[in-house]
């Protein structure tokens, strides 16, 4: 029997095991998350004797004599500082690597209460963190030592919350703590833990499947297959994903499920997949959308290796460059980028009443999971009920399905709870990627460095299915002219199925991939006119009235030029800067339904918000109270923000596409609006009990190529500037983003989310290569190159707001700005090395770098 002292209270376990599964499953302290199982992430961070300890990688048996600390074992008083300095930062996004952060501060604050930030980067060094850029965790562990140093008291909250202030988030304290719960930290008595059995091949016919030593397993429950699926083809746009594959299929990709096995012992599920007996015939995968395209390729879906096309033409693009002065035409190549989002996919599924499921997962949208559920099990939609815990990031790589068919059908099989969850390793090798793109762009302009017009092709390899490819393309071509004032174009795109790792939705959604190619150029482009490249940019910045290249009228809230004209004293500073433009739009837009959705309901004298809008961690909850509070005046701390529930939560459409902030700002801003004229008259919350208040918001827009002058295929558009500037070493020193994203709702908020994309969008650009050979996944978590915070550099953001009276008309003048903050980065970095060493790079990451070199 061993003996192990957490939180100062004795503990026996009977076996040897790590300290992570003992705390979680055995002793129900799941602060501690499972970030990775290996050591590399730092979410399972805990201190032993005041040390930091990796509870992942260390065994009970070594812990004998020492005191373990967890989140949950800190003195409330001291946690109060913690929860009081982590949300006044902006410092909590998503929130799963929080408590490891929050004790890899306390390891350092108990010895030293004057610390440098870079003693701050060195103690938080082993916690990765993919939604913040460091920046705003270092600020609050600085902030949390002045207040212990000085034994500052916290101060009270505000009673008011308006639109572009600092004010702490609602959901900051619960992620702080520890108390928040993600789907992996559900426990229901009699749960089942299910794991699916994966194609060994890319590309393989399956000749035979046995899964009867497997089912004879002791500890088997149940074992299921292709012939147990109701309906085989899901999808999130197009259905033409297998949930499972079996005897006589072709795999598409190593991600395919042959089988399904289910135990109650957690500990057996390796041990009882591996008794799942396949035999295969070895086929040549199809790994380049150029050998897919070939007249022999076999096919990869029935309907054809093209998955999508996309075709922009405005103006007469050929004429417009034969009679420019200068011309530019290269290629150029990006690879497959890893989300790394903190929380690996998780869903546990339940029986409901007599014939329903109850499913608790981390998604993008809880719609999106009960529609493809219930098609998967050829229910009803109202049969499935979907809730949403916290969702430890996304960045676009959790609209996908991943587990929860395969929750949702073992419990419909069972009826009993089951829970499955990817391992760390599962989720890089079978989730989907950012689309590897090839591109030949061709750009032009008169010998004033004016734009005239630009040619692209770009062929996208989707991998084995469709997830998002269609609009990823899309966005990849209407995007791809960069946000200048030019109207001679024509881009063809295609993307096309390979038998690679499927390529999805990720935050900049084609348009970081497009946006690398015409930088590059336009940087060319100005050294063959003379001019430089912060002034070209600036000449060519579209403005208030100008025509997109792709045909709608820029907004009056249209401020490009602004975001350059901040970035210019620091571009010119600089010897070794790049610089860069992007843009990107809010909505999903292109005449798509696109609808946001907020109910209130005021119940026991408070305000509950309910919207199904997912939050990743970019802030639903505060964006939602905040344009309710800023109309109706009401103090914050009369409103609760449900998680979406597909019973309570009216459907307001996946967290994609940067469309929350626009679109279901402003049904939350219209539902604060009924609410406020509710309450007039002197009448109270409490006069209210019982009633709702409903705020719906359709976004009417164009469809690509829509017969018009100016078409409209967006809501509305961000627009940003991004300046990298390197050491003569060629190290990344600091990163200036200037961006119009309207009206900041929340201002920490919106810093954040910039400094996170910036980290990420330099990691795109330099540090970060997620590896496919041959269609088989060869990464592994901690060696993709993820930045830490020691090689994060120094950040600034300055945020363009919109002159008074110029704001977009919708959610009082908020714009998007998830996406939009990586789009400038990697060709910004690009930029910078040319200028720092001559050499003009073609394809993503760059190589040649101190960080990534051969």
């Amino acid at each position: 029997m061993l003996t192990v002292n957490i939180n100062g209270k004795d503990y026996e376990s009977a076996q040897d095991k790590k300290l992570l599964p003992f705390l979680r499953d055995d002793l129900g302290l799941t602060a501690a998350k499972d970030g990775c199982s290996e050591g590399a992430c730092g979410t399972c961070t805990v201190l032993v004797d005041g040390v930091k300890t990796k509870a992942c990688v260390v065994s009970l048996s070594r812990l004998a004599g020492k005191k373990v600390l967890t989140v949950e074992g800190i003195a409330p008083e001291e946690m109060a500082v913690y929860e009081h300095c982590f949300a006044e930062a902006g410092a909590v996004q998503c929130g799963f690597c929080i408590p490891g952060m929050v004790l890899s501060a306390k390891s350092l604050l108990d010895v030293n209460l004057n610390p440098t930030r870079a003693d701050v980067k060195q103690a938080i060094k082993g916690n990765l963190c993919r939604c913040t850029g460091y920046k705003k965790i270092e600020d609050a562990i600085l902030m949390a030592a002045e207040f212990f140093r000085e034994k500052k008291a916290i101060p009270a909250p505000p009673a008011s919350l308006k639109m572009d202030r600092r004010a702490q988030r609602i959901d900051a304290k619960e992620k702080v703590n520890g108390t928040g719960i993600f789907a992996d930290d559900i426990r229901i008595v009699g749960m089942l833990y299910a794991k699916a059995v994966y194609s060994k091949y890319p590309r393989a016919r399956i000749d035979r499947i046995d899964v009867s030593r497997a089912a004879a397993h002791p500890d088997c429950v149940k074992v299921l297959t292709k012939a147990d699926v109701p309906c085989n083809k899901i999808g999130h746009i197009k259905q033409d994903w297998d949930v499972m594959m079996g005897e006589g299929d072709i795999t598409r990709y190593v991600g395919n499920v042959l089988a399904l096995v289910a135990t109650d012992k957690k500990e057996k599920l390796e041990e009882i997949a591996a008794l799942v007996e396949v035999d295969y015939t070895e086929l040549t995968p199809v790994t380049t959308p150029f050998d897919a395209l070939k007249g022999d390729a076999p096919l990869i879906h029935e309907d054809g290796n093209v998955m999508s096309r996309a075709n922009l033409v405005r103006g007469d693009a050929d004429a417009a460059i034969r009679n420019s002065k200068y011309v530019v035409t290269r290629k150029y190549k990006t690879s497959w980028q890893e989300h790394g989002f903190m929380e690996p996919e998780c869903c546990v599924a339940l029986p409901e009443g007599e014939d329903g499921l109850l499913v608790y997962t981390t998604s993008q949208s809880i719609y999106d999971v009960q529609r493809e559920c219930a098609q998967a099990l050829g229910l009803p939609r109202g049969k499935v009920h979907c809730r949403a815990p916290l969702v430890g990031g996304g960045f676009g790589g959790k609209e996908d399905m991943t587990v929860q068919p395969y929750a949702a059908l073992m419990a419909w099989v069972t009826k009993r709870p089951v829970k499955v969850k990817y391992s760390r390793q599962e989720s890089l090798d079978y989730h989907v990627k950012r689309h590897p793109m090839e591109m030949e762009f061709t750009t032009a302009c008169d010998e004033n460095g004016i734009l005239t017009g630009m040619k692209g092709v770009i062929i996208a390899d989707t991998g084995a299915y469709a997830s998002l490819g269609g609009p990823v393309l899309h966005r990849a071509c209407t995007h791809a002219a960069g946000p200048y004032n030019y109207q001679n174009i024509d881009i063809f795109g295609m993307s096309v199925y390979t038998n690679n790792v499927v390529s999805g939705a990720f935050r900049g959604f084609g348009v970081t991939q497009s946006c690398f190619a015409t930088g590059m150029n336009i940087n060319l482009l100005a050294e063959m006119a003379g001019i430089d490249p912060w002034e070209f940019r600036r000449r060519n910045a579209i403005k208030p009235g100008d025509v997109l290249p792709n045909g709608q009228t820029a907004d009056p809230n249209t401020n490009m030029t602004a975001c350059l004209d901040a970035l210019k004293e620091v571009y010119y500073a600089h010897p070794y800067a790049g610089i860069a433009c992007g843009f990107k739009n809010s909505g999903t837009g292109m005449g798509k339904k696109d609808v946001g959705r907020v109910l209130l309901s005021v119940e026991q004298g408070k305000v509950h918000i309910r919207t199904s809008a997912s939050c990743m961690g970019q802030g639903i909850g505060q964006m939602t109270l905040t344009e309710i509070c800023h109309v109706t005046g009401l103090d914050p701390a009369l409103f609760v923000f449900e998680n979406a529930d597909t019973v309570r939560t009216p459907d307001s459409g996946t967290s994609t596409a940067s469309r929350q902030t626009v679109v279901t700002g402003e049904a939350a801003r219209r539902a604060g609006e009924k609410l406020a004229q509710a309450l007039e008259g002197g009448r109270t919350v409490e006069d209210l009990e019982g009633q709702e208040f409903y705020g719906e918001y359709s976004v009417q827009t164009d469809p690509l190529g829509a017969v018009k002058e100016n078409p409209i295929s967006h809501v509305s558009y961000s627009y940003g500037a991004q300046v990298i500037i390197l050491s003569e070493e060629g190290r990344i020193t600091k990163a200036v983003s200037a961006f119009d994203v309207g009206t900041p709702v929340n201002i920490q908020s919106v810093e954040g989310q910039i400094e996170g994309g910036m980290v990420m969008g330099i990691g795109y650009g330099v540090t970060e290569k997620f590896e496919c050979v041959d269609g088989r996944p060869k990464s592994r978590f901690g060696t993709i190159g993820f930045m830490r915070a020691p090689e994060a550099p120094e950040l600034e953001v300055i945020l363009c707001r919109p002159k008074e009276g110029d704001e977009l008309p919708y959610s009082l003048g908020a714009k998007g700005c998830g996406e939009l903050c990586m789009i400038p980065t990697a060709p910004a970095c690009a930029h910078a090395y040319y200028r720092l060493d001559g050499r003009f790079r073609q394809s993503l990451p760059l190589e040649g770098t101190p960080y990534r070199k051969k």
